[in-house]
């Protein structure tokens, strides 16, 4: 794939005043999986006094076995709408089926289309057609064309706030749950203006690599950060193994802020 020869203008994110894709390092955490108000308000209390701006955590939840946690639903959504109340946060949760969109866009502010919808078409045109930023992560198995074609589905239905996240893809490495491509994040700066963020909780599956793949992330020129952050991982019931804990996080987000500075130092 050849990058585009004019000049990329990059397209920036407004979410609720937070800009997306301005300059400044954006960080979605939270849990997995909404599980109870009382763990997801200690989640959400811990990631803002860190810093983060986005809470994070799935309502909905594609599992591999149908006898997973498949998350609480509508049930789910209240509770993060009474955590976005109590800490400010704005909200990145997962849309999963297109009669599900209103619903999820009543309470998210930005729209989540995971790596097992990337090209299901009819959700692409469907979260196309709100007025809510959409978070698209990149496909198990996609390359970076089938990716931004998948986005092209989203901006072609009306919606230009596409935010792309590179979480990993599957190659014939079996040491980690994922590869994680941060040489996508350079390139779709090429070849994209939308803005680039990477989730290395996905794209490693191991909680000591998420804080030095968040520090290569930014300094391969990542918007922002996708962290998963539970205050017991050991009793979470999905992704436990990689999610941080609060004081965990509180390290990672001294360190990417240090490695942002340093790029942006003249």
């Amino acid at each position: 794939m050849e990058a585009i020869k004019t000049e990329i203008v990059q397209h920036v994110v407004n979410v609720n005043g937070l800009q997306i894709g301005g300059g400044e390092l954006v960080v979605m955490a939270g849990p997995c999986a909404v599980e109870d108000e009382e763990t997801l308000l200690a989640a959400a209390g811990a990631v803002k006094e860190a810093g983060a701006q986005v809470l994070r955590g799935g309502a909905y939840k594609p599992r591999t076995s149908p006898k997973a946690f498949q998350g609480l639903g509508q049930a789910g959504l209240e509770m993060l709408a009474k955590a976005a109340k109590a800490t400010g946060l704005a909200i990145v949760t997962e849309v999963m089926d297109t009669r599900n969109v209103d619903e999820v866009a009543a309470v998210a502010d930005i729209l989540q289309v995971g790596s097992r919808n990337m090209q299901n078409t009819a959700l692409l045109k469907e979260v196309g057609k709100t007025n809510k930023p959409v978070l698209l992560k990149r496909g198990m198995s996609s390359t970076v064309e089938e990716w931004l074609l998948a986005a092209e589905y989203i901006l072609d239905a009306g919606n230009p706030d596409v935010i792309l996240c590179e979480r990993g893809i599957r190659t014939f490495e079996t040491a980690l749950r994922n590869t994680l491509d941060l040489s996508a994040v350079s390139l779709l700066k090429e070849l994209s203006g939308l803005p680039v963020v990477v989730d290395p909780s996905h794209g490693t599956g191991k909680r000591s690599l998420v804080a030095p793949m968040s520090r290569a992330a930014v300094a391969a020129g990542a918007d922002g950060l996708v962290i998963e952050v539970h205050p017991n991982p050991e009793k979470a019931s999905c992704d436990g193994p990689q999610s941080l804990t609060p004081p965990e996080f509180a390290g990672l987000m001294g360190q990417v802020r240090r490695v942002r500075e340093a790029l942006t130092v003249n």
